[in-house]
């Protein structure tokens, strides 16, 4: 089978041209104000990470639906310890046992999808619906909230005049760059996404590879817990509900192919980026929610019919 020139970089380029263009003549003293942009940067930084927690099971081929649970259950660990007592023993308890449970949900997901055969949609919705279930047993629905400073100060603190949290996405989406384009494993998630059978004949271990990607999209979700917890001053079961949709859509746009083998970091990165203008913009037009997220679904739709309008038939 041949592939048409990738032409997702351009598509975002037009979008983002179109955005610029529509708010500098609607409301140009807002949208180009310093408080919106801080704005923008505060809240891209929870979205991208669990967008790249989206993104590399997406590249597989698969799908993680349980990246929004695996958030709220490592912010309610986290949450648990540091109110308990405001120490750094308490605050590396909290974490260290957040990052067992995400790498623990993670193992779950890959075991059921690469040795079980799962479909990985029906895997990772019952892995949600069950992690859900336990967050809302556990805490009773309520909300888990007054935290120390050492976490607080997360979302606060700026270095060179840019948020922490943003700097923390910068990097660890430059460490996810660099899995996926200079090591071994990531060769293998790509070469799973383009051809499962073909990677297993080839003598790359298909299961162990599928595991360990499942694995470092929980492990990542454990960082947009703890900037989720900074920002919010509170932890609960059911937030960030909305998230999951949007970072589908933000994978999407950014060049990841739903049938997977395909996707870069950098398209991700302009992706959010446009998303977020797009959707402050909309805020500042008054326009309701409801309406960004029509426009959400059709350019979903929209930017799936141009992958697929890529493939050429043999």
């Amino acid at each position: 089978m041949r592939m048409a020139k990738d032409n997702s970089i351009q598509y975002l380029g037009i979008l983002f041209l179109a955005a610029i263009i529509i708010f500098s003549v609607l409301i140009p003293d807002v949208f180009w104000s310093v408080a919106n942009f801080q704005s923008m940067a505060s809240q891209i930084s929870v979205l991208g990470i669990l967008t790249l927690a989206m993104a590399i099971p997406m590249i597989t081929g698969g799908i993680n639906l349980s990246i929004i649970a695996s958030m709220n259950a490592c912010s309610l660990i986290i949450a648990y310890y540091v109110t308990q007592q405001d120490s750094s023993l308490y605050l590396i308890l909290g974490l260290t046992l957040s990052l067992l449970c995400a790498v623990m949900i993670g193992l779950f997901n890959g075991v059921l999808i690469a040795f079980i055969k799962v479909s990985p949609i029906l895997a990772t919705l019952g892995t949600m619906t069950l992690i859900n279930g336990i967050n809302i047993l556990l805490t009773n629905g309520s909300t888990i909230a007054n935290f120390p400073e050492s976490i607080l100060s997360i979302n606060s603190i700026e270095i060179f005049y840019i948020p922490l949290p943003v700097l923390l996405f910068i990097v660890l989406a430059v460490v996810v760059w660099f899995i996926m384009e200079k090591t071994t494993i990531g060769k293998s998630i790509y070469f799973i996404g383009n051809n499962e059978k073909a990677t297993l004949y080839s003598g790359i271990n298909v299961n162990k590879s599928i595991t360990i990607v499942y694995v470092l999209s929980s492990i990542l979700c454990v960082f947009a817990a703890v900037i989720m917890m900074s920002k919010l001053n509170s932890a609960k079961a059911s937030y960030g509900d909305s998230y999951l949709l949007i970072s589908i859509l933000a994978a999407v746009l950014g060049g990841i192919n739903p049938d997977g083998g395909k996707g870069k970091i950098f398209g991700i990165i302009i992706a959010l980026i446009i998303l977020q203008m797009i959707e402050s913009g909309l805020n500042m037009l008054g326009i309701s929610s409801y309406i960004t997220m029509i426009l959400w679904g059709v350019l979903l739709v929209m930017f799936i019919f141009l992958q697929k309008s890529k493939f050429l038939k043999p």
